[in-house]
């Protein structure tokens, strides 16, 4: 795939308690990623953001606010292939749970992301950012 192909357009939910971030493995997947997913042709972010995490999650998002843009190589989609990751703050209305393509969930720190065997460059730039 040539590198001037454009990034994949991506929106994820930043959700930060008790110092971990909730993050999300698909299935065939071994990276963990943001709760989140592609945003479809005539779809916004938010509203891709809502839609991906009711899939993902079985919750609505209480508050979403926009945080940050993050454009990085891609895991899992094959050399040169980026993507470009609208980040939104904000909370699950109801307690999340593994659903639709999502193997599990989990709650992790920077130092806790960076020990796992696979990450995605987005999430490293993230954590870094959200660290204290």
């Amino acid at each position: 795939m040539s590198s001037t192909t454009a990034p994949i357009p991506v929106v994820g939910l930043v959700h930060v308690a008790a110092g971990k971030l909730l993050l999300v493995r698909a299935v065939r997947q071994q990276a963990f990623y943001l709760p989140g997913g592609k945003i479809d042709p005539g779809e916004t972010e938010l509203q891709a953001l809502h839609r991906e995490v009711r899939e993902e999650l079985g919750t609505g998002v209480a508050g979403p606010a926009f945080y940050g843009r993050y454009t990085t190589d891609a895991v899992g989609q094959g050399s040169g292939v980026r993507v470009a990751l609208a980040c939104y703050r904000g909370a699950p209305d109801a307690e999340p749970r593994a659903a639709a393509e999502i193997a599990e969930l989990a709650w992790m720190d920077r130092a806790e992301y960076l020990a796992q065997p696979v990450t995605a460059p987005a999430i490293v730039d993230l954590l870094a950012d959200l660290d204290p």
